[in-house]
């Protein structure tokens, strides 16, 4: 009997031992957050998970069979209208754990793979998750003394081995920007741009304290695909999805670093912040039950512990990108907000910025001053292994077949 074997998540019980393969793993390594479980099991929950009206999705438990104990886990899932976005039918593997075996790896990853083939795929990206990309999305290759960010996702440093060594190829990095409130500050550069944005007039900015939450999601949805829309592999949002959204982030949002950009009372622009949960949600070990979130609300909205924020989304419209909407909103941000009394935040994390968006990679790095600090990588495998490898496109531009 070989000494590896695979078991598919079919029972209750069989998704208790797949959820939890991931803490003897982690055992003893302060910078890993154990993620609430309830986040990860909505992932597979079809009833919570539009993505399943259009697509499937498998796990499987890597047992070794001389203890019965679980060793590994990975989840295989494509969506059908996502997956015909790309140069090839593209699904998708991911929540991926696994002890230091390359062994264990290539099994997990040949059952991905053949599932995936089977259902007319002809790539995998990993590790990925079978929902937004804000969540869950990439592999952690730079940064690991760095505890991560809330739903993001964190490793070992032998896991890039692991992907690599199977065959898979850096598709695109996403890059994590930290700016610490008291320490660093804005280039003069953004500081004239701004001075002059603010002076113009027609554009002002303001955050959400008094803005009706509806509208927000509103101002958010028509920014966001302006803005987006166009890159290969994101799909517009409509109505429904941005009002759950904010109904999502309602319980956590501090309306002090929520903000939007206006012309002519027009929205053009958007930065979303909000409380990083994992500087609270570490000493739950994944549980979220009645006490644990009365225990978050005391520690966000009055002891008011948590001292980071996650910059989870910015976006600025095409017809304004350029004119200097960004250093207006940051300078803004700082003078009304971040600067003053109170304030009481330390850093900001400004996450998922990608290598396919020089603009932005740009602006953070050399106007907002912030250091990169971690990096995650989303590879791709291709099934053909003849076939020539592309990198994912600059933003904006869709790849067609010659």
């Amino acid at each position: 009997m070989a000494q590896y074997q695979l078991k598919e998540v079919l029972t209750k019980a069989d998704e208790r031992e797949w959820l939890y393969a991931d803490r003897p793993i982690y055992k003893g390594n302060r910078n890993w957050v154990c993620p609430l479980n309830d986040d990860i099991l909505k992932v597979f929950d079809p009833a919570r998970n539009d993505m399943f009206a259009d697509g499937e999705a498998i796990r499987w438990i890597a047992i070794d069979t001389t203890t019965g104990k679980a060793v590994g886990r990975i989840a295989a899932f494509y969506h059908r209208e996502t997956a015909a976005g790309y140069e090839q039918p593209t699904g998708g593997c991911g929540f991926f754990e696994c002890i230091e075996s390359q062994e264990v790896a290539n099994m997990m990853f040949d059952a991905a793979r053949m599932w995936l083939a089977s259902r007319g795929m002809e790539a995998m990206d990993g590790p990925i998750n079978f929902g937004p990309r804000d969540s869950w999305w990439g592999l952690l290759v730079d940064g690991y003394e760095f505890q991560p960010l809330y739903a993001n996702p964190y490793n070992p440093p032998y896991y890039k081995e692991l992907f690599e060594n199977y065959g898979f190829q850096n598709y695109f990095n996403q890059n994590t920007y930290l700016w610490r409130v008291y320490d660093d500050s804005l280039n003069d550069v953004v500081l004239e741009k701004a001075k002059r944005v603010m002076a113009t007039p027609g554009y002002h900015f303001e955050d959400v304290r008094n803005i009706d939450l509806d509208e927000a999601a509103e101002n958010l949805r028509i920014i966001y695909n302006k803005a987006w829309a166009l890159f290969t592999g994101v799909k517009p949002m409509d109505k429904e999805e941005a009002q759950q959204l904010v109904n999502t982030l309602k319980p956590i949002i501090d309306p002090n670093i929520i903000f939007f950009a206006y012309f002519n009372d027009e929205p053009i622009g958007f930065f979303v912040m909000v409380p990083d949960l994992n500087r609270i949600i570490g000493k739950f070990n994944g549980k979220f039950g009645i006490i644990n979130k009365l225990r978050l609300l005391w520690e966000l909205k009055v002891r008011k512990s948590c001292d980071r924020i996650f910059g989870i989304i910015f976006g600025i419209t095409p017809e304004f990108q350029g004119k200097g909407i960004e250093s207006g909103m940051m300078r803004y941000i700082l003078e009304t907000y971040i600067r003053s009394e109170r304030n009481h935040y330390k850093t900001i994390e400004f996450a998922w910025i990608g290598d396919f968006n020089p603009v932005m990679n740009r602006m953070i790095e050399r106007y907002v001053c912030a250091t990169r600090h971690k990096m995650h990588t989303t590879y791709r495998y291709l099934f053909d292994r003849t076939r020539e490898f592309h990198r994912c496109p600059r933003l904006g531009l869709r790849r067609t077949e010659n």
